[in-house]
């Protein structure tokens, strides 16, 4: 998921009494430069269709093969228009491509608008979009309207759709594990699997007693285990912990890495209290705050929906993702509060290394000593998205917004990673959160997303979004 970029396929559409060698240039500018930013191209043979462009309904039927053909290769489709195109054709190659389109349209240029030069993909573009919608093929419009290739604003228009292809495409065949049954309090975090299946996602569930059984077998000389031991011994201070409890996450984290294999498990939600603690003395936060540094989201409290959530978030951004709980405000400032949790936050989200420490909110029932794993620390400054989702009357509900982590210092004594976060209009969010029946938990990431991921959700995967 972290860093990965999405597979495209590039169709172009001509229309015969427009200059028709514009299409030899696009081809070649094109794959120029999707392959510079890092995208492997498919384009059709040129000599399968005049110009290898599609213009006649006939074209369009021999582009649709292509697509066919190479469906499990495609993540999105780029209909790119150097001259005005022909909606007709468009509307047959594209009529059963089942990912993100991105229509593309050559800008005129003011010194070239005689009949022998002009473009005219301006109302070319219109005519498409008219065309595909009444079809009910979808489609993904950006700005501006009309995009060179070589410009700034095409390299900006290719990120934010590579984004929406790969949420999209994570999505749609999503695999949540659910690690260990939902913790009888923590009702807030149910979620309907039956919705989840309905727009393509999979649980797996597996019970904490295979996972504690798999955990007594693993063998503390098994390179598994010692390269497991060698990269948890890095990721943060261990000065305060006993060996045993590293070597006891340790355990835990090549069980879960295990699981995932042989699940195909994508993102992971686990019951992280309070056996975990009365067996083995340990709280899961380091080992899921790891998986999540490394691509792999993982939710605290059996949370399957934000784990989904988490997932949707790293494929926008490309970067970790982490769970979070709506939880102190922050003196009397109305747009700040303090988003916290125990310790799971990845280390790429961390100012610095943290510490590991005991679980001193558990240690109030269980005693000192039985939860360490915690990473104490704090969440760096960024700007960051952020949303959660519940599953309601067989929908699937998700909000949007954005923040920032800011500077603001946060008491020396207090618990977890946390940082204070800054939300434009924060007593609304919290108002309509608390009215709409969204969890206590929210997830984020680094960067703004709110674009892609709400054209992928409402677009091409039919989810309610609200967007702060």
């Amino acid at each position: 998921m972290i860093g990965s970029k999405s597979r495209f396929a590039v169709v172009f559409g001509n229309r015969g009494f427009f200059p028709s060698h514009y299409m030899v240039s696009a081809r070649k500018e094109l794959a120029e430069v999707l392959q510079r930013l890092g995208h492997e191209v498919l384009m059709i043979d040129e000599q399968a269709t005049r110009l290898g462009a599609v213009e006649t309904p006939a074209e369009g039927r021999v582009f649709a093969r292509f697509f066919q053909q190479n469906r499990d290769r495609i993540d999105g489709v780029i209909l790119s228009l150097p001259n005005f195109g022909d909606e007709n054709g468009a509307m047959e190659a594209l009529r059963d491509v089942d990912v993100p389109i991105f229509i593309q349209a050559y800008p005129d240029e003011l010194d070239k608008l005689g009949p022998e030069a002009r473009r005219d993909s301006f109302c070319g573009k219109l005519s498409v979009m008219d065309v595909l919608k009444q079809a009910r093929i979808r489609f993904t419009n950006l700005i501006p309207h009309t995009v060179h290739p070589a410009s700034a604003d095409f390299e900006q228009n290719i990120s934010e759709f590579d984004r929406i292809c790969r949420v999209t495409r994570g999505l749609r065949r999503l695999v949540v594990g659910a690690i260990g049954a939902r913790t009888t309090p923590f009702k807030t975090v149910r979620a309907d699997e039956i919705a989840l299946q309905n727009h393509g996602i999979t649980v797996e569930t597996t019970d904490l007693a295979d996972v504690f059984d798999r955990m007594d077998a693993v063998d503390p000389a098994s390179a598994a285990f010692t390269g497991c031991k060698a990269s948890l011994s890095e990721v943060a201070d261990w000065s305060k912990t006993p060996l045993e409890a590293l070597d006891n996450l340790t355990r835990l984290k090549v069980v879960l890495d295990g699981l995932a294999e042989e699940m195909s498990i994508d993102t992971l939600a686990i019951r992280c209290w309070t056996e975990l603690q009365r067996r083995y003395r340990i709280s899961p936060c380091l080992v899921t705050g790891e998986l999540a540094n490394l691509g792999m989201p993982a939710a605290c409290e059996v949370d399957i929906a934000n784990a989904v959530v988490m997932y949707a978030l790293g494929a926008a951004s490309g970067e970790a993702t982490s769970i979070l709980d709506w939880n102190n405000n922050y003196g009397s400032e109305p747009d700040k509060c303090i988003l916290f949790h125990c310790g799971n936050v990845p280390r790429s989200l961390m100012r610095e290394k943290g510490t590991i420490s005991d679980h001193s909110i558990l240690a109030n029932s269980l005693g000192a000593g039985f939860g360490f794993g915690c990473n104490q620390g704090r969440i760096r400054e960024m700007d960051f998205t952020y949303s959660s989702m519940i599953t309601e009357a067989g929908r699937l509900r998700f909000y949007l917004g954005t923040g920032r982590i800011t500077a603001d210092p946060i008491p020396e004594g207090f618990f977890g990673c946390a940082g204070v976060a800054e939300i434009a209009g924060l007593q609304k969010v919290l108002q309509w959160i608390g009215r709409a029946g969204h969890r206590h938990h929210v997830s984020i990431t680094p960067g703004n997303h709110v674009s892609a991921l709400r054209e992928a959700f409402e677009t091409y995967l039919g989810y309610d979004v609200t967007v702060f």
